[in-house]
């Protein structure tokens, strides 16, 4: 593990030095995954990464955990708090929504519920790109193997990132990686959440456990039960857009 620790940090620290950046800036949720890449940041340049917690609405839990992440690895943070603009916004975006005449809101809407749950994950990235750019840094993500798979984070946020040093690493191996790097144990044993609102759990979302998803990613259809390999297999097809470029018709015959 120590090995895939070097070659981690190695990557990120030559992939900062290509680009011309000046450093970087990581998102702390107070998760697992956060703690990981920025301890693999702080690892490759010392002297040049930003934590940055992003509450908004979210559990007072999450902001914990993410300031016992920077306190244990003497992380340098700053907090910028998006109650207020993330209620303003959507509070104008449900007002020009309700004149359409197709408009959803109505009283537990699922599908509103999670269009303004996923304002969350963009306002944060908005947040950390203007301090990425005032800076002269990249912006790194935190999605792993076993979320990218299936689509499991918001398109043009937590997925609009400018690395992804985990983003080959199933979820199991991240938690190992964690203990080889030292990650405290209360981030580990964690449940994983994406924060999108208080009490929310990915596993309870995605409908089956990190495991289930890593056996099917390891062994294909055969490792997991058939009715949860037609799942996995329906989350991977619907989410196709989001690893890809926007679609272009075909160029015109010269």
């Amino acid at each position: 593990m120590a090995s895939l620790v070097d070659s981690l940090t190695t990557w990120i620290g030559r992939h900062v030095n290509a680009t011309r950046a000046d450093g970087l800036v990581v998102g702390l949720s107070g998760g697992i995954d956060s703690a990981v890449v920025a301890r693999l940041c702080q690892l490759a340049l010392p002297d040049a990464v930003v934590g940055v917690l992003l509450p908004c609405h979210s559990d007072p839990q999450d902001a914990a955990d993410a300031r016992l992440v920077a306190t244990h690895f003497d992380l340098r943070t700053m907090t910028v708090r998006l109650d207020a603009p993330y209620d303003a916004f959507t509070a104008e975006l449900n007002t020009e929504l309700s004149a359409l005449p197709e408009n959803r809101q109505a009283t537990g809407d699922e599908t509103l519920r999670l269009a303004l749950a996923n304002v969350k994950p963009r306002l944060r990235m908005t947040s950390l790109y203007f301090i990425a750019n005032a800076l002269d840094y990249l912006v790194v993500g935190t999605g792993n193997r076993s979320e990218l798979a299936i689509g499991y984070y918001t398109k043009h946020g937590d997925g609009g990132v400018d690395l992804l040093p985990i983003g080959n690493l199933l979820k199991g191996e991240v938690r190992e990686l964690a203990e080889e790097l030292g990650v405290p144990r209360p981030i580990i044993d964690k449940a994983p959440s994406a924060g999108l609102w208080v009490g929310q759990t990915d596993e309870a979302e995605m409908g089956f456990s990190y495991a289930v998803l890593e056996s099917y990613l390891r062994d294909g259809p055969g490792g997991v039960s058939p009715a949860l390999a037609l799942r996995i297999e329906r989350l991977t097809r619907l989410s196709e857009h989001k690893r890809e470029l926007p679609p272009r018709p075909p160029a015109e015959p010269a």
